[in-house]
């Protein structure tokens, strides 16, 4: 059996007999009571007849080929409810409580709303959802009016930022006082990242009212997709509903891979977040966006910054995208930043496709000197599991692939009599299934390189049929939070088998498999299968662990599977191979022991390690001072802890110290090519030395 990491289809006509589905179309709309709240556009806006016919089928969809196939009862009902409001409302500064009140009667009954194709309390939830906010935005916007300079900064004010698990707040006059310190964290944010009062009244209130205006555009359709969805993503964060129209954008909005810039974002309450970038595409060869950046304004060209704040996902995903050649300038926060510093940048990107050539497996040679002695050693850097599907159909004999490549990379390397291989897996976010397992085979004899459970419980096992191994030397894989799926198959192969060190960070944790299916209304996506490694060990939630970690320049917290809602659970099935005598165990302890008394006076170990504990340190911070004096010495002390860590890493580099923390070329249109030599890169240098202390110790060992 043949299994993608894209996305297959189940047979329609196979899951819904043509009596059954002839019962889900002769549903007739069920009726739905009134609840008008106000004279607002979106009070008579109602589910239609497709509508409850489509959630009619995503619920027997789920019930029939969800991989764990949860019971669709009271529990389920109750993560629907609260999701439902996080979705909608995840700092609680909207729905009062009494709102929560009314909506707790249906807590435990959305599982029989859903099997009845009852729609009414989902739209019921979302129209007072719209109403609250507008009452927000109006009153935000009455705030503006008295204007900016004549809010007091000088009180000794705090504002709570961190409000998921807040109360809900008990009257009109609490939301109040909250929302004017919401404005005026707002403003201040403005303030200290430089702007004048103009400029902030001016942006505020013009974020505000395109807010008011995209509320009375909200649809029908709108608010059955966010129900819907909310509903799909109970069973996993991978099992989503798409409308027709979005439906239409399946790779923009399933996978959030964006056509033009090669970036995957995702919605981050009222921003958009980076969660990845795609090896070797325009964003990425800019080196001015980053994971967990947030994008908060869009142009296009030299035309006009759009305020994004607060749009929905595919909105801000329509602006981004645009022909290719053409230029598209990003507005974003650096996740490098403190939590309450707004500075910003401006990062212009041409819009073009990701050439497979860009993303071709390149190799370096490591040139180190350790005990006294000179190495080399291979780097083979994988940005992609990518397979020339259309050469390899028409039988061209030099069809590219990863594997194929790296086989003549290494052909290459060990004619250089290089002492190892470091296989560079850093950032791939996985491809074909098909190379991961195809790149084991030639580093193992023969075997099993990958199970796939499905949800009937059945195993398959992925194999590599053919003896013999064809690169049989000292390796090790370098990984980090943003390897994922292939990623993650072959780098669990390769630990399993005990074929190389595994050094660097916990990598994603995505090991499941989906498929799309049509419905009368839009499409399903639903995961119907499991990735295990031949060990037992389920690929899923938390990845693959390294034999040595390294410091995480990337918040696990904030991205990863671990840290999207409703993930699936780790577990084990029987292993497929029997385990095998493990040649690093017994050196990972003193292995680990001298990585870190040597990095323990590396600059860059020391300069990663120093601010991620001061990241950590700020995104514990609940509440923030709504005093000026107070927060700029604090965004100063910030910024002057951030200049000694980063001088400190430049002096032992032999480079000028900085008098004050750069800031990036606004007017470049893209970064020459990163051109460090490997041994400039500090993880990849000191995982080839834990490479060479290995071999080391091993040789010693043989000796005796």
């Amino acid at each position: 059996m043949r299994y993608q990491l894209s996305p297959r289809r189940i047979n329609m006509k196979r899951l819904f007999p043509s009596t059954a589905l002839a019962l889900f179309i002769g549903i007739g709309l069920l009726p739905m009571s009134s609840n008008s709240f106000a004279a607002n556009s979106w009070d008579k806006l109602q589910p239609d007849r497709d509508e409850v016919i489509a959630s009619l089928n995503v619920v027997e969809l789920l019930k029939r080929h969800h991989y764990s196939k949860p019971p669709l009862d009271d529990a389920r009902s109750a993560i629907i409810y609260d999701s439902y409001l996080k979705l909608l409302d995840p700092s609680r500064s909207y729905f009062m409580a009494s709102d929560i009140a009314e909506f707790d009667k249906w807590k435990t009954q959305f599982d029989d709303f859903l099997k009845s194709g009852d729609l009414n309390a989902g739209f019921t939830i979302y129209k007072r959802y719209l109403d609250r906010v507008k009452a927000r935005l109006d009153f935000a916007l009455a705030e503006l009016d008295k204007g900016v300079d004549k809010i007091d900064f000088t009180s000794k004010e705090t504002l709570l930022i961190d409000r998921k698990d807040a109360p809900w707040l008990k009257s009109t006059a609490e939301l109040d006082d909250l929302w004017r310190k919401r404005v005026k964290d707002e403003v201040l944010r403005m303030k200290i990242a430089g702007k004048d009062s103009k400029q902030i009244q001016e942006t505020l209130t013009k974020r505000y009212k395109n807010q008011l205006a995209r509320l009375d555009q909200t649809r029908a359709e709108d608010i059955f997709q966010a129900y819907i969805n909310t509903f799909a993503m109970s069973y996993d964060p991978h099992t989503n509903y798409l409308s027709p129209d979005n439906a239409e954008n399946f790779d923009i909005n399933m996978s959030l891979s964006l056509e033009g810039i090669g970036a995957v974002l995702q919605s981050d309450n009222d921003q958009v977040k980076v969660v990845r970038l795609v090896p070797a595409g325009p964003a990425d060869k800019t080196k001015l966006v980053a994971p967990a950046d947030k994008i908060i304004g869009v142009a296009q060209g030299n035309k006009e910054m759009v305020d994004v704040v607060g749009w929905r996902l595919d909105e801000v995903v329509k602006l981004i995208r645009g022909p290719k050649g053409t230029v598209v300038r990003l507005e974003v926060i650096p996740a490098s930043n403190a939590p309450n510093d707004q500075t910003s940048k401006i990062v212009p990107i041409t819009r073009e496709a990701v050439k497979l050539e860009d993303q071709a497996v390149k190799k370096s040679v490591l040139n180190l000197k350790q005990d006294g002695k000179d190495y080399k050693l291979g780097i083979i850097e994988i940005p992609a599991f990518y397979l020339d599907f259309k050469a390899f159909r028409a039988g061209d004999p030099d069809y590219k692939s990863t594997t194929r490549d790296v086989k003549k990379l290494l052909t290459e390397l060990q004619k250089d009599k290089v002492d190892g291989v470091v296989i560079d897996l850093r950032n791939n976010g996985g491809g074909s299934l098909q190379e991961a397992t195809e790149l084991t085979s030639l580093f193992i004899d023969k075997g099993p390189t990958v199970l796939v459970r499905n949800a009937d419980g059945r195993v398959d096992v992925l194999e590599d049929e053919n003896p013999g191994a064809f690169y049989k030397g000292p390796m090790a894989l370098l990984v980090n939070r943003l390897s994922a799926s292939a990623s993650e198959i072959f780098a669990g192969a390769m630990q399993d088998y005990h074929r190389a060190l595994i050094i660097g960070g916990q990598t994603f944790g995505k090991g499941t498999v989906q498929t799309i299916q049509p419905l009368n209304h839009g499409e399903l996506k639903l995961t119907l299968a499991k990735f295990y490694r031949v060990s037992g060990q389920s690929t899923q939630h938390q990845g693959v662990l390294p034999d040595i970690d390294y410091p995480s320049i990337i918040d696990t917290k904030e991205i990863g599977e671990s840290a999207l809602p409703e993930a699936m659970p780790w577990d084990t099935i029987k292993a497929a191979i029997k385990p095998a005598v493990d040649p690093f165990k017994p050196y990972i302890t003193q292995l680990k022991s001298e990585h870190d008394v040597r990095t323990a006076k590396d600059a860059e170990f020391v300069f990663i390690r120093d601010k991620l504990a001061l990241a950590q340190k700020l995104m514990a911070e609940k509440t923030v001072s709504l005093n000026e004096a107070e927060r700029r010495a604090q965004h100063a002390d910030i910024e002057a802890k951030q200049l000694v860590m980063e001088n400190i890493r430049r002096k032992a580099k032999g480079e000028e110290p900085l008098k004050e923390l750069k800031k990036e070329d606004e007017d470049a249109i893209a970064a020459e090519p990163d051109k460090t030599k490997p041994e400039d890169d500090a993880y990849l240098s000191e995982t080839g030395r834990i490479l060479l202390d290995y071999l080391k110790l091993n040789t010693a060992v043989a000796k005796h």
